[in-house]
């Protein structure tokens, strides 16, 4: 019997080890374990019982991954996390983890997770952490149906940075989705139309720009392929500003050499700030802005 609990706790380890230390029922089945073994470690407290089917193998305090891979067990094998924590596991969003948010064919009523019904195309169902999810252009799609549009703008720059998403992928959702609720406001993001700051620096350099009355720029702005920081169109001048998180990568790093090669072949004139120049030493970039946009002093 001894041999048999040893056994048993060894698959249940395995699997766990896996999944974000979740099980389920039927993976417990398929790797041998009897119905009475399985019942056996749920009485001691071994097996934790989440939902209906799935369970924790051995931990009181689940982590956010848990919990969230938990759901979308809970709603059937096609089912994904979808929505705001969908938005969260990509880490488009900020701040607390949402609660559970699974879309699945079948609408299923699990406590503490909202299910909602509907079939998705294969091309919008992805992986992130080994959790079954909504891809990132259609986790997008589906944040602008609640998220205001400067917090849309947000999470779309996350996208682009951290995976590369081109607006054209955003776009071919909205065409087979062409009822998504936000679709216009998502559109406007895409389009560039809401003046974006993601950082303190950001922030701080547009703050500087209206205390000394210069002429604010458009932010967050298509340019051919590419995304430009701060772009002013009439007086042909582009600024970036260089920011640890957004430029520490090799990835990065030749995306802004190949960002400004393409701004300088157009005839605009370009400029490169960092932290340090926007918030230690900002009368040098002051006087430079005013020069370059003609702006009295």
């Amino acid at each position: 019997m001894g041999a048999q609990s040893s056994k048993a706790a060894e698959i249940c380890g395995e699997i766990a080890a896996q999944w974000h230390g979740v099980v389920t029922r039927s993976q417990l089945f398929s790797a041998g374990l009897s119905r009475r073994q399985i019942d056996g470690r749920l009485r001691n407290g071994t097996l934790i019982r989440v939902h209906p089917g799935v369970y924790r193998v051995g931990h009181a305090a689940p982590s956010v991954l848990a919990s969230y891979l938990a759901a979308v067990r809970a709603c059937g094998d096609a089912a994904v996390l979808s929505g705001p924590a969908a938005g969260h596991l990509w880490e488009l969003l900020r701040g607390p983890p949402p609660r559970p948010e699974v879309s699945a064919p079948t609408r299923r009523q699990i406590i503490g997770v909202a299910c909602r019904r509907r079939i998705l195309d294969r091309r919008d169902k992805s992986r992130c952490r080994r959790i079954p999810v909504t891809s990132v252009p259609l986790t997008l799609v589906d944040l602008a149906r609640t998220l205001s549009q400067p917090n849309l703008a947000r999470a779309w720059r996350e996208a682009a940075v951290l995976f590369r998403i081109a607006p054209t992928a955003i776009e071919a959702v909205l065409d087979r989705r062409p009822n998504s609720p936000g679709a216009a406001k998502l559109r406007r993001v895409l389009r560039g139309e809401e003046r974006l700051t993601l950082s303190a620096l950001e922030s701080r350099f547009l703050a500087l720009l209206r205390a000394n009355r210069l002429p604010l720029p458009h932010t967050n702005t298509r340019f051919g392929r590419r995304r430009l920081d701060c772009r002013w169109p009439e007086q042909h001048l582009v600024v970036e500003l260089d920011s640890y998180r957004f430029h520490a990568s090799r990835h990065a790093w030749e995306e802004d050499r190949r960002r400004e090669r393409l701004v300088r072949a157009c005839g605009d004139e370009f400029r490169r700030y960092t932290w340090g120049d926007v918030f230690e030493a900002p009368a040098l970039i002051l006087s430079e802005l005013r020069a370059l946009l003609a702006a009295p002093s």
